[in-house]
């Protein structure tokens, strides 16, 4: 029989691993997450038949779906009913995402969102502005029909502002700045339930976008958006930062401490192939995901999307591409094929966790 002192080790032992009556094993807290998690429709290719394939992938990995589009000027200019265009262009692809029991983000885009120092492409080609009284009133009434038919959760009236600030003449901001809240006006008056917001971008804020400085912050984002209930981050930290782990742990939750309001990350990612100066790999993308969800974390963020599941394939597109599009044609979790890439495994590690309302 074995001394005492050894018998006693191997007792302790085997009750460590539950292997005596009476004991077992103490079970690890699981990591929880507090933000949801989703993609927008966008496919590699404008085919509905590539929308349909991406969204029966993602959403097995989605608890929402955001939908991001500039606004259906050249249809709303010729005087088609805003009713009219969300029947034809929306309604089907809504009841399709609610069917995977995706809940919906809506944002709606009044300026150009690869060209933030222009308007809206629909409104340039037609020689209009959003600065005209009768455009504003056509965005409002484009968002209460969204309101009203597809009934989002959380409705974005402007995306990136602090970019427009930036980048744009001033007409534009004001038009921007006008606009929003005319619309919050009218959804505000017909007892809209949806959580409205604006985005910031996060790379501004932040100084890091371009020149190198120190954080600029969104107290002008605060004061001409009063209405937002939450605070909207576009976020793409390659543009700002070499590595992933250089990102300040607190770059979600300083904008949250200053405006004072939960904050969702309505667009993100990072580039799996190098683009310009900017160096990348799938390696360094998929580590981006694990650092997001630390900066999500730190911030008890209530959303977190990927705007684009599948890398964009240029070459199916027709017409002249956007100069900007080759820096975002790559930030997809998976290729264009929908083959998935290093970060989908981490996209997919983060998405296990449980989600603590």
């Amino acid at each position: 029989m074995p001394d005492q002192p050894s018998r006693r080790t191997l007792l302790q032992a085997l009750a460590s691993l539950g292997l005596l009556p009476g004991t077992a094993r103490a079970a690890k807290p699981q990591p929880t997450r507090t933000w949801r998690m989703g993609f927008s429709h966008n496919p590699p290719r404008p085919t509905v038949s590539a929308v349909i394939e991406g969204i029966n992938l993602w959403s097995r990995r989605a608890d929402m779906a955001i939908v991001h589009d500039e606004l259906p000027w050249a249809a709303l200019l010729a005087g088609e009913s805003a009713e009219a265009i969300l029947k034809r262009d929306k309604l089907d692809l809504v009841k399709y995402l609610r069917s995977k029991r995706l809940s919906l983000a809506y944002m709606l885009d009044t300026t150009n969102g690869l060209e933030r120092r222009e308007e809206a492409p629909g409104l340039v080609k037609a020689g209009r502005s959003l600065a005209e009284p009768t455009v504003q009133a056509l965005a409002a009434s484009y968002a209460l029909a969204v309101e009203a038919m597809l009934r989002p959760e959380w409705l974005g009236l402007a995306a990136e502002t602090n970019l427009v600030r930036m980048a744009a003449p001033p007409r534009v901001y004001r038009a921007v700045k006008d606009t929003a809240n005319a619309i919050e006006a009218a959804l505000a008056k017909a007892n809209a339930r949806s959580l409205r917001f604006v985005s910031v971008q996060a790379e501004v804020a932040w100084g890091r976008l371009l020149a190198k400085r120190s954080y600029a912050g969104i107290a002008q984002d605060l004061q001409d958006f009063p209405f937002i209930r939450m605070l909207g981050v576009s976020s793409y930290p390659y543009f700002g930062f070499d590595q992933p782990e250089d990102i300040p742990l607190d770059y979600y939750a300083r904008l949250g401490r200053e405006s004072g309001l939960p904050v969702l990350v309505s667009e993100s990612g990072w580039t799996s192939a190098g683009v310009g100066t900017i160096k990348s790999s799938p390696e360094k993308q998929a580590r981006n995901v694990a650092r997001q969800a630390q900066l999500l974390e730190r911030a008890r963020a209530v959303a977190w999307f990927q705007l684009v599941f599948a890398d964009i394939d240029t070459a199916a597109f027709p017409g002249p591409l956007p100069p900007n599009l080759p820096l975002f044609t790559r930030i997809g979790l998976v290729d264009a094929e929908f083959r998935p890439k290093a970060a989908l495994k981490a996209w997919d590690a983060v998405f296990a966790r449980n989600w603590a309302k």
